[in-house]
């Protein structure tokens, strides 16, 4: 009878307790009513966890296309579904997610054994230190929009104040939450959080959309307002216009330069909820946790650093010289050669440097790590997927330039442009990609170096430190003759003290450099290569991010493309390829900066 009764199968999860690990106790498998007739607890988890998974994006893909609905019909019927009825949407989405951090802040993480787990490569300190940038730039716009929107009041609708007040609310939790919370791999109420996870991301989508639909109206209504300036000088508009006063231009001059980081933030916002959604109920094993975590050490770069502070410093005056001359009526033909002319010296450069990385990857003997890694996947996920913008607008305008007159001046270095970004995009996205599986080597001769280094700056003191302080301690020895002496004395040894002072600053200095000339002389010459392009590679990605950010827009000001496709065609695909590329430079900086560290 009993073998009869252990050799029957069981259909409930409860009598298979011995296939569960020894502590249970801490370990809150999920459930789900579809399978609770299983065959063990771990494969009641696994399909639970998928079941969650799925009706948790089934949540956000409802709620993404019904606000991308209501964004489209304001676009293109603004009478039925106004702008104030976007808000509307959005303010109840923004609540109800204020209410899930709330509650997940308060209550699901505070549960005995919520947070077994903590995902040591989500939530990277550069990640959560956009958001807190990105956050606090989106702050002071929604401040910005309040204080125009009441100035205009008698003109403007009351959500106009409504909306960005709770925006204010809803980005400060936020911040907050996925400051703290970035890493959790929480271990109870699975799905709730899943769903509260998604419909947040649901929200900031949303909130990415209404933002790039909105710059793209406005960017639209000033191009056009600076034809019809051209032609008629002197009209202006009395419709809802801001006041001549200093605080209204203040307001509206922060409004248009705070604006791009709205849209970073959201984007950013977006991916660290998604790791985080991976995260949960995720049990991480010890082959996960880092030992040894690698920190940002300057040590053993030269080259990089100078190369990428002089494209920076290059790619500020051509910014300025644009951004000077662009906000003219009419712009000359001669800036936008000088913007695209250092583009084409600075993106082969990229490439090149991109390439011999890649090379470098394939000569060493670095294992690829093929761990589950939620993070990593997602960066891959989104370095490939941004790049598409750049490379999209890219081929859009190689087909109009060669269609109309590629031998044209301006004509050809876009033509040229075009090609080498295409080209930088996919060597960079190689580059990256490749580091970023490359498994780690815990660099015991590091230390080695390092104790050796520390030794050798020792022995190397300064001869005359010996010498200095025999001569003080014979001073002091030897007695005063006279009362008239103690003076001359005092002073002598005040004298001897501020000589030893500036000795032992510049032993610190001789110390400091040679540590770093013996630190970076005992880096491989593989190593060393790839921490210098890596280094000069975020330098030019930052400037390649500030310039766009910050107004530089030639692909819509030149006229060429917008010409040939039209002026409505040309401004949807700019208005979906430039913040996805602008995003891209963001996103690779954090790839390189990790290729950097592990290099």
């Amino acid at each position: 009878m009993s073998d009869k009764k252990v050799s029957r199968p069981c259909h409930h999860c409860k009598s298979r307790s011995a296939s569960a690990p020894t502590d249970t106790s801490k370990i809150h498998y999920e459930k789900f009513w579809l399978y609770r007739h299983c065959s063990s607890v771990q494969q009641r988890d696994r399909q639970a966890q998928k079941a969650g998974q799925l009706f948790s994006g089934l949540l956000a893909m409802n709620v993404v296309f019904l606000g991308s609905a209501f964004i489209s019909s304001m676009i293109f019927n603004q009478v039925a579904i106004t702008l104030a009825d976007v808000w509307i949407l959005l303010s109840i989405l923004k609540v109800l997610c204020l209410f899930w951090i709330i509650y997940y802040l308060l209550g699901t993480s505070r549960q005995p054994h919520a947070v077994l787990y903590r995902d040591s490569h989500a939530g990277a300190i550069w990640i959560r230190g956009s958001v807190l940038l990105f956050g606090t730039c989106s702050i002071l716009l929604n401040v910005f929009h309040i204080g125009y929107s009441t100035i205009l009041v008698q003109c403007k609708s009351r959500v106009e104040i409504v909306f960005p007040s709770i925006g204010i609310l809803f980005i400060c939790t936020q911040a907050y939450f996925l400051w703290h919370h970035s890493k959790d791999c929480i271990q109870v109420q699975h799905n709730f959080t899943r769903c509260g996870l998604m419909l947040t991301i649901a929200t900031n989508l949303l909130l990415w959309l209404l933002a790039v639909t909105n710059d793209t109206l406005h960017v639209e209504i000033e191009s056009q307002l600076r034809e019809v300036e051209r032609r008629f000088s002197g009209n202006e508009t009395t419709l809802c216009t801001c006041p001549n006063t200093t605080i209204c231009k203040v307001f509206q001059k922060g409004y248009i330069l705070l604006y791009p980081f709205n849209t970073e933030y959201c984007l950013v916002c977006c991916s660290v909820l998604y790791v985080m959604w991976k995260n949960v109920g995720r049990r991480i094993s010890h082959h996960h946790v880092l030992h040894t975590k690698p920190k940002f050490k300057l040590q053993g770069v030269v080259f990089g650093p100078l190369l990428g502070t002089a494209a920076v410093i290059i790619g500020a005056c051509v910014f300025m010289i644009y951004q000077i001359q662009a906000t003219s009526l009419a712009p000359s033909q001669q800036v936008f050669v000088i913007y695209y002319s250092y583009y084409i010296v600075l993106l082969p450069l990229m490439s090149v440097g991109a390439v011999i990385g890649t090379i470098i990857h394939a000569l060493e003997k670095k294992e690829l790590d093929t761990l589950k890694n939620p993070t990593r996947s997602l960066d891959v996920v989104l370095l490939m997927g941004a790049a598409l913008g750049q490379i999209g607008m890219s081929y859009f305008s190689i087909v109009a330039l060669v269609a109309t007159d590629p031998r044209d001046l301006l004509n050809s270095l876009i033509l040229s442009y075009s090609i080498l970004l295409i080209f930088q995009n996919i060597s960079q996205n190689v580059f990256v990609i490749d580091g970023l599986h490359r498994r780690r080597v815990v660099a015991a001769t590091e230390a080695k170096h390092a104790r050796h280094a520390g030794q050798h700056t020792v022995a190397a003191e300064l001869p005359g430190e010996e010498e200095t302080t025999l001569s003080s301690k014979q001073e002091h020895s030897q007695p005063p003759p006279g009362k008239e002496e103690d003076t001359k004395e005092q002073n002598g040894e005040a004298y001897s003290q501020r000589r030893v002072s500036v000795l032992e600053l510049g032993q610190e200095i001789r110390k400091a450099s040679l540590s770093y000339i013996h630190t970076y002389s005992h880096l491989s010459w593989k190593r060393r290569v790839l921490r210098e392009i890596s280094f000069f590679l975020v330098l030019c990605n930052i400037i390649l991010w500030v310039m766009p950010t910050f107004g530089a827009h030639p692909v819509f000001e030149n006229g060429m493309e917008r010409s040939f496709y039209g002026y409505s065609t040309w401004f949807v695909i700019v208005n979906f390829g430039l913040p996805l590329g602008v995003f891209y430079r963001m996103h690779s900086v954090g790839g390189l900066l990790e290729v950097y560290v592990t290099a």
